[in-house]
């Protein structure tokens, strides 16, 4: 974080100023070092410029030591990302090394005006902005609100001793701003229409953009079919739109995460040209599936041939004008994208899209790209689209086959491995192991430097409902809100238990007295129900 003046550095400034202590319409100095203080950023584009140089500086260190990866989960509101961080500092003591994720799947189907929607683009794009937006307020709101508790305990302060410790957790204080990667889809359109909305996420907070390789206008979920790509300079240009959105905007360590979609993309939507052997175009039509021109399959009008290896084919072409790539090459078309990403559109990580969680595939494909670009390094989707226990219950179970260590009667071949009768099992439980390192061990091995969560906010608010709703529309009533939600809030040391204050009230009270001394009309009184919640 950008070095901040400390209380004593601020005051004494004032006091300049001010000798008195008051300004002469009778504002106090120690009031307006409050304020200073807790506004601990004055826009978002100067929190986009200082958690870009924070997000550099992790990237360093996990260089240095692999161990050192970050994390984030997605949230699809500021609320879910401010109680997330708050967890994380509760949990911790710091949330270094903690992100948020900013989805556009979840942007789609829960934060735009035209309902829910699929993974598509089909959104408004100011929906985008406008969560990065709420995210940063509602973390800058949560500094508030920790500063004006630190103050309270200033104010409380009846001895030299006790006002030097109130100020040095004030000059202390760590904000919950923390870095955003935002995903901007395809880029909602050509290069102009991607520079022109990256501007727009970066002025909102972004320091980090995420874009992948697919077209923009027949964009579809890393985790469907039908995904279309482009050809590699196409990509690259709007690698180059987004380095330019950032640098105009005075964000030198923006950071461009490239995802390439290959690996479960069949199709292309253009056939690009190739000036020499070797080229960005001609490495992506190598793949394309063809037909040789012979009598029997003559060239037909209206039809296309190119001229590979020596002779003229025709490319396959689907009925929608699409051109398929050869089967069983995507493995090799993500490398190349990842290199060129890299070496060529100046990417800052990778993002390799996988159709399952498989430690060893995702390292291997790293270890190909490293050959031309040594420095890669990958956030990689730990996607609710996997079905994890299943996927990982069956790599257990072939690799223990192959070692002998079980025979197939054991245990079943398929989706019956996901019984809860297994959740004890020797399988089910060395399962759960690989579940418990496999960030730490992608991390490790595949040179994964951030780890997130793509939907977790989605399926959790979607359980959690499902959990009270049946319990409070069933037999548990009144219990199960209790037992379920507000108990546990307490025995956890959630904030968010006493909302009254999580959202500002202590903070408006605190305001009406600097302005109306003892006038002001105050929410925190004898009569506040918070009160019943202060012992915890």
């Amino acid at each position: 974080m950008t070095s901040r003046k400390t209380f004593s550095e601020i005051h004494a400034e004032l006091m300049s100023r001010y000798p008195s202590g008051r300004t002469p319409g009778g504002v106090s100095v120690d009031d307006m070092v409050q304020l200073r203080l807790q506004n601990t950023y004055d826009t978002h584009l100067d929190i986009a410029r200082d958690m870009a140089t924070v997000m550099r500086a992790d990237m360093a260190a996990y260089d240095a030591d692999s161990s050192k990866f970050t994390q984030s989960l997605g949230c699809w509101s500021g609320f879910h990302a401010q109680q997330m961080i708050k967890a994380v500092k509760r949990m911790r003591g710091t949330a270094k090394g903690t992100y948020v994720y900013l989805s556009g799947w979840m942007v789609a189907g829960l934060r735009n005006r035209w309902g829910h929607l699929p993974d598509q683009s089909m959104h408004e794009k100011t929906a985008v902005a406008d969560l990065i937006n709420e995210i940063y307020v509602s973390l800058r709101q949560a500094d508030e609100v920790a500063i004006n508790d630190l103050f309270k305990a200033l104010k409380a302060a009846t001895n030299d001793v006790e006002r030097a410790e109130a100020i040095a957790a004030i000059d202390g204080f760590e904000t919950h701003v923390v870095p955003i990667i935002a995903d901007i889809d395809a880029g909602f359109g050509n290069e102009h229409a991607t520079y022109l909305l990256a501007k727009e996420l970066i002025k909102a907070g972004a320091c980090a953009l995420q874009i992948e390789n697919q077209v923009s206008d027949a964009k579809q979920c890393g985790h469907q079919d039908g995904k279309v790509t482009v050809p590699r300079e196409d990509f690259i240009e709007k690698l180059r739109a987004c380095r330019l959105a950032f640098e105009e905007l005075g964000v030198d360590d923006g950071v461009i995460v490239a995802r390439t979609d290959s690996l479960g993309a069949g199709l292309t939507q253009k056939v690009p040209v190739s000036q020499r052997p070797g080229d960005l175009a001609s490495d992506y039509i190598k793949w394309l599936k063809t037909e040789p021109i012979t009598e029997a399959n003559p060239i037909r009008e209206g039809e296309l041939a190119l001229f590979k290896d020596g002779q003229f084919v025709k490319p396959a072409r689907l009925p929608n004008g699409l051109f398929p790539f050869q089967e069983n090459t995507g493995r090799q078309r993500v490398i190349e994208d990842c290199i060129a990403s890299l070496n060529e559109g100046g990417a800052d990580l990778l993002w390799i899209e996988t159709d399952t969680p498989n430690v060893d595939e995702i390292a291997g494909m790293v270890a190909e790209t490293r050959k031309a670009a040594p420095g890669a390094k990958l956030t990689y989707n730990n996607s609710p689209s996997f079905n994890w226990t299943l996927n990982l219950r069956k790599q257990v179970r072939t690799q223990w086959l192959a070692e002998g260590k079980i025979n197939k009667a054991d245990y079943p071949e398929g989706n019956e491995l996901m019984r809860a009768e297994y959740d004890d099992s020797a399988l089910g439980l060395e399962a759960d192991a690989r579940l418990q390192r496999f960030q730490a061990d992608i991390s490790a091995r595949a040179g994964v430097f951030h780890n997130l969560i793509t939907l977790p906010t989605f399926h959790l608010t979607a359980k959690s409902m499902d959990e009270l709703s049946r319990g409070y529309f069933g037999e548990q009533k009144m219990l199960a809100y209790v037992a379920t939600v507000q108990r546990e809030e307490i025995r956890r040391g959630i904030s968010a238990v006493k909302h009254q204050h999580e959202v500002g009230s202590d903070l408006g009270d605190t305001f009406k007295e600097m302005v109306a001394g003892e006038r002001a009309l105050k929410a925190g009184g004898h009569a506040n129900t918070m009160n019943q919640f202060a012992a915890e």
